[in-house]
């Protein structure tokens, strides 16, 4: 059956919000190589988070006036919150960095940067097809490695705090934790949104 003009725009909606976010990993990850300037990461990654409120407001608003959705509301609704909350905590990282002077990225801030920006990069690839019925394997292949993604998140974050505590600065230990925390919350997300498109695949079987 042929979408409507509605029901194609909540997915190209869902799919430039995916971009945004893209972009917002890209931004952490490339400046927390060359990192100088926490207040700067912190502004960019505020105007990108910005930019995400407006098209998921956007998204929502599609979704309450269409009558016809092609994937059920909920679904819909939590793709956007999901995509949102992977950019909130985004900038959460960055916010703190600023707020406590963090002037020189570490290596596990570096590898889960690095993380947070494939899995993103999954979940575009993954909102390109999903409107496809012919790719829905393509789609859960790319959430089976999001979720892949998020355990090995798990593990850099846990590694990360365990040579923390090898530190004699308690406030260093307090802040890096609490950043390496929200940048590992990031990968929580982004498998929250892998999940449900994971059951969209499921639905439509």
């Amino acid at each position: 059956m042929a979408r409507t003009v509605e029901e194609d725009g909540i997915l190209k909606q869902l799919e430039r919000e995916c971009t945004n976010v893209l972009e917002g990993s890209r931004t952490l990850r490339d400046t927390l190589r060359d990192y100088k300037d926490p207040s700067s990461l912190r502004a960019k990654l505020k105007q990108i988070e910005h930019h995400g409120d407006e098209i998921v407001h956007g998204i929502f608003e599609t979704v309450n006036r269409t009558f016809i959705t092609p994937f059920d509301r909920e679904d819909l609704v939590g793709l956007a919150s999901g995509l949102d909350s992977i950019l909130d905590m985004m900038y959460a990282s960055a916010l703190r960095m600023d707020l406590y002077k963090v002037h020189q990225s570490t290596k596990p801030m570096l590898e889960l940067s690095d993380v947070i920006h494939s899995s993103v990069g999954e979940l575009q690839s993954a909102f390109q097809l999903i409107g496809d019925p012919m790719r829905i394997d393509a789609v859960e292949a790319r959430t089976v490695e999001v979720n892949r993604l998020e355990n090995v998140a798990d593990d850099m974050m846990n590694t990360g705090v365990a040579e923390l505590f090898e530190s004699r600065d308690p406030v260093e230990i307090l802040k890096l934790k609490e950043i390496y925390e929200k940048l590992e919350e990031a990968t929580d997300y982004c498998e929250d949104v892998a999940d449900i498109l994971s059951d969209i695949v499921a639905k439509t079987r």
